[in-house]
């Protein structure tokens, strides 16, 4: 049994921050992610990709974002139980215990939920070999640009995932050539980055094959991807030489086991109070991605101030006769234990 003051669940970029917020409490917080390392799906799907909206970075990559936070959680030693999924949520005599599919149990007075977007699955193409080629040269999520390396490489999709690798695969001058196939001619991401990939094709350092898509894949001869088949609307098939197919759809989320944890759910998500983002089980708290509520917005900015006023709750919990008082950092400094 680990016993702690806050359990937080998932350690995404919310959930680390949120550590911090708790450690300048002086309280301690113990970490449970599904995942091997922390750093949720900064690490798991784009560990290079730039990100634009946190205050004070210009850009930054989303790895060097979850270096960044783990570093500067460093000093509060939080516990972490990685690899391991949460499974059950009890309550006994004021304390939450909860069980991960491993059977470690954790125990703490206050739960902070910051699972992102659950458990998710790629969406996959309706292509009837496909998983044949899984991990052979195809891949639903980019982790390591370098992977790609002098390689030839088809993307399929038409959303901000797309686009943004399309864009960094290129810019950087990593692969020998690429060409994204989208089924329309109109894309659902950003206009900046439809425009960017525009002018890359216009330009020759892309191929763009728009009202297509792929149906196919075609082994190199040693059980690897060789080429791909592309359907086009109106000169037929295309067969296109290729090392990777990356077809990125979205992923599908689902709350997993958190559904039967007696949660007010709407939409797929948990329903919060937005005095502190409690849900409907005092003394559970969610952030992130994983809560909903009038005017949510899915950013990972937002989440950092959600598990700020999440924690003040979590004290007054865990310390009812004790009064906090707020303390900048700036006059404070940050001290560890």
């Amino acid at each position: 049994m680990i016993e702690t003051d806050i359990i937080v669940i998932g350690a995404g970029p919310v959930g680390l921050f949120t550590v911090f917020e708790a450690g300048l409490l002086k309280l301690r917080c113990h970490l449970i992610d599904s995942l091997p390392v922390p750093g949720g799906q900064l690490i798991e799907i784009y560990p290079k990709k730039p990100i634009y909206d946190i205050p004070g970075f210009p850009i930054v990559n989303a790895g060097e974002l979850v270096d960044n936070l783990m570093k500067q959680i460093e000093v509060f030693k939080p516990g972490f139980t990685l690899g391991e999924t949460a499974l059950t949520l009890d309550e006994v005599e004021n304390h939450f215990i909860v069980t991960t599919n491993k059977g470690m149990k954790h125990k703490a007075p206050t739960v902070i939920i910051a699972g992102g977007l659950g458990v998710f699955e790629p969406r996959k193409p309706p292509i009837e070999n496909l998983d044949k080629f899984e991990d052979k040269g195809v891949e639903y999520i980019v982790r390591d640009p370098e992977f790609y390396r002098n390689k030839r490489v088809v993307i399929s999709g038409g959303g901000d995932s797309a686009l943004d690798w399309t864009i960094y695969l290129i810019e950087n001058k990593i692969v020998k050539s690429l060409a994204l196939v989208h089924r329309r001619t109109s894309f659902r991401g950003h206009l900046d980055s439809v425009q960017k990939v525009m002018d890359m094709a216009n330009a020759g350092a892309i191929e763009l094959i728009t009202e297509s898509e792929v149906v196919g894949i075609n082994s190199n001869g040693n059980g690897h991807v060789g080429s791909v088949v592309i359907k086009h609307a109106n000169l037929g098939d295309i067969v296109k030489e290729a090392d990777h197919f990356v077809p990125l759809f979205g992923l599908t989320p689902s709350l997993g086991p958190l559904a039967d944890w007696n949660l007010e759910i709407e939409k797929n998500a948990v329903k919060v109070n937005t005095l502190d983002y409690s849900t409907n089980r005092k003394g559970v708290f969610a952030v992130g991605d994983i809560n909903t509520y009038p005017g949510k917005l899915k950013l990972i900015l937002c989440g950092f101030h959600e598990g700020t006023l999440a924690v003040q709750s979590a004290f007054a919990k865990i310390h009812p006769n004790k009064k906090n008082v707020l303390k900048y950092t700036t006059v404070n400094g940050v001290s560890g234990f």
